[in-house]
């Protein structure tokens, strides 16, 4: 039994002292929300754009933490991965050079020049001599095209291209309308197409110059004017 002295030592609440609050869960969840929504504990947050860069790196970090994990040797065969790449896009870029746009407007035959066939032969040969190709090929096909416009089977025209000086051409001279294309082809290609001609190129050109100096074209009208003389 519980005597004076253990009453007055458990006594609950003195006269002078406060009562506690008992305060339930979802009030002081609530109040704890409002509190921490002032703007005073935000002023340091990150804003919008930091929280998605830093999404972003997270990204990256989770992507080569896979891909290593996935490559043969870990995180080293993965970097032994990533220089084979490069290496070979080096490469690639080596030796095919700068991407060339290839939507261009066709380049004119001429452009600004008015020799005669004879000059343009004369400046493809002096190329030749030199193993210049490219100039060659390009100075023979005016020549050709130019000994066509002075023999009136095409009408001089400043702005023509070699397609369409092939393609009229052949018309004319259905015999040799495929080689006309090849060397309309030939022309763009080194032109503007950044490609390199050889020799074969320039003697094929030469021998198809040689040939339509000896043909008749055909008559307007589609009758045959005659062969080859």
């Amino acid at each position: 039994m519980t005597g004076a002295g253990g009453a007055a030592a458990m006594r609950l609440i003195g006269a002078g002292e406060e009562i506690p609050v008992d305060t339930s869960r979802v009030p002081a969840r609530e109040a704890a929300r409002d509190e921490l929504s002032d703007p005073m504990y935000h002023e340091h947050d990150p804003n919008l754009l930091e929280r998605g860069l830093d999404r972003f790196w997270d990204w990256i970090g989770d992507l080569f933490a896979g891909a290593a994990g996935a490559a043969p040797g870990g995180p080293l065969g993965l970097v032994v991965v990533v220089l084979a790449v490069v290496g070979l896009a080096a490469a690639l870029w080596w030796r095919l050079g700068t991407p060339r746009r290839t939507a261009r407007s066709p380049e004119t035959l001429f452009g600004s020049t008015a020799r005669g066939a004879a000059d343009h032969r004369a400046a493809a040969s002096a190329h030749a001599e030199a193993q210049r190709w490219t100039e060659a090929v390009q100075e023979r096909m005016r020549a050709l095209v130019r000994a066509l416009e002075d023999r009136a089977v095409l009408d001089p025209r400043p702005g023509r291209t070699a397609d369409e000086a092939a393609a009229e051409a052949g018309r004319l001279m259905p015999a040799h309308a495929a080689r006309l294309r090849e060397a309309a082809r030939a022309f763009d290609d080194v032109a503007y197409g950044g490609r390199s001609a050889d020799e074969a190129t320039y003697l094929a050109l030469c021998t198809l110059d040689v040939d339509l100096e000896a043909t008749k074209p055909l008559l307007a009208t589609g009758t045959a004017q005659g062969g080859t003389g």
